[in-house]
């Protein structure tokens, strides 16, 4: 039987990402810093765990929704700058039609080459003090915002050689404009139904974060889940599904999945070591629970990746 191409649309990660970023280009794909305009991009309601790597800073100059950060939600009716840690649990409910705006993501391995914009993100600490983390902006702050983020945006899409060069420069002025604007907003109060939502997706990152064939996943079961977090296993199920749209199993099973295809991706374990980690202990179950969710055998997928990136 001939080998068939993987699709890109087989490697989708089925982890949400805002404004419909295709999430297999965080581990399938080589960039270091890409540059999105919100109006080419619907914004969808999400809530999610978002372990990425790269860093993202958001301008909505236009439309309204509710986003969470960790514990923290704010009711974002004006402009507004965003800056996202790697690290962070967010959420954004859409509440309007009209979504305008940038997004800019980049990653550590940019930020390897650029330390003058590694020492301006540190020394201003805006992806990591949450205080700071959520700016609202005037119209003419947000004017001023949006120009530095079409020049970047026209600047990655020039594909000069010089580009990034260029881009990180215009990071580091957004980066001093913003906390000189430093309007930064009382968060309002997060409902007991989130704060759940919130701790399961922090126990179920926690528990999928290392996990390697010499410690496997712990926990791996709604039931288990909602134990470890001392709450009824329906009730559990009830708020993931009145919030996000999916159960318990449905999120843990994509979790596992995603695991799955990052060590076939980018370890040389066997693909029994890639099945044990993320609780299987037969070989064959493993091949049948990822057949079934991808279409294609761990060995298939693995050996398709190499191909597209040789």
């Amino acid at each position: 039987m001939p080998y068939q191409t993987l699709d890109s649309k087989a490697i989708d990660m089925l982890r949400d990402i805002p404004d419909l970023i295709p999430v297999y280009r965080e581990y399938y794909e080589d960039w270091r810093i890409r540059v999105f305009d919100r109006k080419e991009h619907e914004c969808r309601n999400y809530v999610s765990p978002n372990r990425r790597d790269f860093f993202k800073i958001l301008l909505v100059t236009e439309g309204i929704g509710i986003f969470t950060i960790g514990l923290n939600t704010y009711h974002i009716e004006k402009p507004t700058i965003l800056f996202i840690h790697p690290n962070d649990i967010i959420s954004w409910k859409n509440l309007s039609e009209q979504n305008k705006g940038f997004y800019c993501l980049f990653k550590n391995t940019f930020l390897g080459q650029y330390p003058q914009l590694k020492t301006a993100i540190e020394r201003y600490n805006l992806f990591t003090d949450k205080s700071k983390s959520i700016i609202t902006l005037s119209q003419q702050e947000a004017l001023s915002l949006e120009s530095i983020f079409i020049k970047i945006y026209d600047e990655e899409l020039s594909g000069n050689k010089f580009s990034e060069d260029v881009i990180q420069a215009y990071l580091q002025l957004l980066l001093i404009e913003s906390i000189k604007i430093g309007n930064y907003p009382l968060p309002a109060n997060v409902s007991d139904e989130y704060k759940h939502i919130h701790q399961f997706f922090q126990l179920l990152e926690h528990e999928t974060a290392n996990i390697n064939y010499t410690t496997p996943i712990r926990i791996k079961t709604a039931q288990e889940f909602a134990i470890e977090m001392s709450l009824h296993p329906n009730y559990l199920n009830a708020l993931l599904k009145k919030h996000t749209g999916q159960n318990v199993s449905t999120h843990i099973r994509n979790r596992l999945l995603e695991e799955a295809k990052i060590l076939l991706a980018q370890t040389n374990w066997t693909l029994e070591d890639v099945g044990y980690s993320i609780g299987f202990s037969e070989q064959s179950n493993f091949n049948l629970f990822f057949k079934k969710n991808t279409g294609y055998t761990p060995a298939a997928f693995r050996k398709n990746y190499h191909l597209r990136n040789s």
